[in-house]
C-alpha cells in the first residue's frame, strides 16, 4: 500500500503534534504517525512555564488547561534556604504556568491538530525512511492499529518529530555533538496532602548519598490531582556523571526532600521513570532538501533548566510555518527554518552552555548558588533567565550578565549550540 501527502511528521509528541496544528491550520495536507495510542504515559517533569502556556493559548487550548493545576511560580531551596519566586511580568507570556501530565497534554495537542484538519495516524510507527540520495521522500509505516500493515507514505516534505532518542533522524544521518551537554533525568509520581500547591519547587543543592553536592536540581511539582511528580536531573559536565546511579539519586533526594511532602516507598504510585535529554541544539543537522528535525530530536532542550516542552511547541511552529511557505513557493523557503532557530536562541543557548560549564565544577557551582539565595532580587534575575522570560527593556543589563557568564567560563573559544547548523547538501 502506498499514501502520498504533502507532509509526513514522524512523532506525535509536542512538537510533532504543534507542527502539525500549524500545518493544518494554514490549510496543508499533513499525516502525523504516532508509535503509541493516546493518552500514553511519556517520562517528563510535566511542568509548563509561560513559554509554554503561550504557545497552548495560541492553539486555542485554554479551556483544557484550564481542567488543570495551576501555578504562580517558583519556590527555590538550597543550602538551608528557601525563596518563593513568581513568575515575571512579560508583554508576551502570561503569568502564571499549568502542571499537566505528558499523558494529558500530548492527547490534547494532537487531538487539536486533528480538529484543524491534520491526519493522525495512532499506533504507527515509522520503520524507516524512503531516500533517494540525500533527499528523504517519506516513510515506512508500520500501522499496529490495522492489524500490522506497512504502508509506504511518500511526502513533499518530512518534519522528524520523534524525541529525544531520534531512531528515524539518526537512520537519515543525524548525530550528537558531545562537546555539548547533555541531561539526564528521572521522576516518579507519589500520592501527597500538598498536591495542590501554587508553587512548583526546585532544589538546588542535589546530592548523593556520601553527601557530594551535583550539578543538577530535584523538583517536586505539584499535579492538582492528589499526586506530586517528584524528579532529579544532572548534567553532563560533571566529572562523576557516568558514576552515578540516578535511581540511587532519586531514592536519597526523595529521603531528604521536605516531610510535608510525605514522599515514601509506601507513598509511590509506581517505579520512577528516567532518561538521557541531548541539550542545546547538539543534534545536527536539523535540515535537508526536504526534511528538518524539530524538538527534542533536534536537541532543543533548555540547558538551563531542562526545559524542552516549549523549545519543541516554539521549533515545531517555526518549522510549519517554513514548509508551509516552501509548499507555496519553492524548496528554498525550508532554509528560514535554522535562520529562525538561530535568530530565536543562538545567544540564549551559548550562555547556557558557559553556564552549565561552570556548574559542573562543585565549589563555583556552591559559591553561585549559594551568593544568589541570599538575595531574592539576584534570584528574581536568574529565575527570568532561566526560563528565558526577559522583558525586551531588560535585554541590555542581560547582556552583560551573560559576558560575565561566559568570561567565568572562559567560553571563548568552546562549544556552540547546533541552532541548526551542517545541513545536508540539496538535491
Amino acid at each position: 500500500m502506498t499514501e502520498h501527502h504533502e507532509v509526513l511528521v514522524v512523532g506525535g509528541g509536542p512538537s510533532g503534534a504543534a507542527c502539525a496544528y500549524w500545518l493544518a491550520e494554514a490549510g496543508n495536507d499533513v499525516l502525523v504517525v504516532e508509535k503509541k495510542r493516546y493518552p500514553r504515559e511519556k517520562t517528563c517533569g510535566d511542568g509548563l512555564t509561560p513559554r509554554s502556556v503561550k504557545q497552548l493559548y495560541d492553539m486555542g487550548l485554554a479551556d483544557e488547561l484550564a481542567g488543570h493545576h495551576r501555578f504562580d511560580g517558583l519556590r527555590s531551596m538550597a543550602f538551608g534556604r528557601t525563596l518563593e519566586l513568581r513568575w515575571p511580568d512579560h508583554p508576551d507570556f502570561p503569568s502564571h504556568g499549568y502542571v499537566v501530565t505528558r499523558k494529558d497534554l500530548d492527547h490534547h495537542v494532537a487531538t487539536r491538530a486533528e480538529k484543524a484538519g491534520a491526519t493522525v495516524w495512532q499506533e504507527s510507527e515509522a520503520l524507516t525512511p524512503i531516500v533517494d540520495g540525500a533527499t528523504v521522500r517519506g516513510a515506512v509505516i508500520k500501522r499496529k492499529g490495522e492489524g500490522g500493515a506497512t504502508v509506504e507514505v511518500t511526502a513533499d516534505y518530512v518534519v522528524v518529530a520523534d524525541g529525544a532518542n531520534s531512531r528515524f533522524g539518526r537512520a537519515i544521518g543525524t548525530s550528537r555533538d558531545r562537546s555539548l551537554p547533555m541531561g539526564l533525568a528521572i521522576r516518579g509520581y507519589y500520592e501527597s496532602p500538598r498536591h495542590d500547591e501554587p508553587w512548583i519547587e526546585s532544589h538546588l543543592d542535589i546530592r548523593d548519598k556520601s553527601g557530594a553536592v551535583l550539578p543538577g536540581y530535584g523538583w517536586i511539582f505539584p499535579v492538582g490531582d492528589g499526586r506530586i511528580n517528584v524528579g532529579v536531573g544532572l548534567l553532563s559536565t560533571s566529572k562523576r556523571w557516568k558514576s552515578v546511579n540516578t535511581s540511587h539519586l532519586m531514592e536519597a533526594f526523595a529521603a531528604c526532600a521536605p516531610k510535608s511532602w510525605d514522599i515514601r516507598p509506601e507513598t509511590s504510585c509506581g517505579p520512577p521513570t528516567g532518561g538521557k535529554l541531548p541539550m542545546a541544539f547538539s543534534l545536527s543537522p536539523t535540515i535537508g532538501p526536504t526534511h528538518l528535525v524539530i524538538g527534542d530530536a533536534g536537541g532543543a532542550i533548555n540547558p538551563f533548566n531542562g526545559e524542552g516542552i516549549c523549545y519543541a511547541y516554539e521549533t515545531g511552529r517555526m518549522a510549519a510555518e517554513a514548509v508551509s511557505q516552501a509548499l507555496a513557493t519553492d524548496r528554498s523557503a525550508l532554509e528560514a527554518y535554522p535562520k529562525r532557530v538561530r535568530e530565536e536562541y543562538e545567544l540564549y543557548y551559548k550562555v547556557a552552555c558557559a553556564f552549565v560549564k561552570i556548574i559542573g565544577h562543585p565549589i563555583l557551582m556552591r559559591s553561585l548558588v549559594s551568593t544568589g539565595m541570599r538575595s531574592r532580587t539576584l534570584m528574581d534575575w536568574v529565575l527570568r533567565i532561566m526560563a528565558n522570560l526577559l522583558r525586551p527593556d531588560e535585554l541590555g543589563p542581560a547582556e552583560a550578565a551573560y559576558k560575565a557568564i561566559a568570561a567565568i567560563a572562559r567560553l571563548a573559544p568552546g562549544p556552540t549550540p547546533g541552532l541548526g547548523a551542517g545541513r545536508q547538501p540539496a538535491a
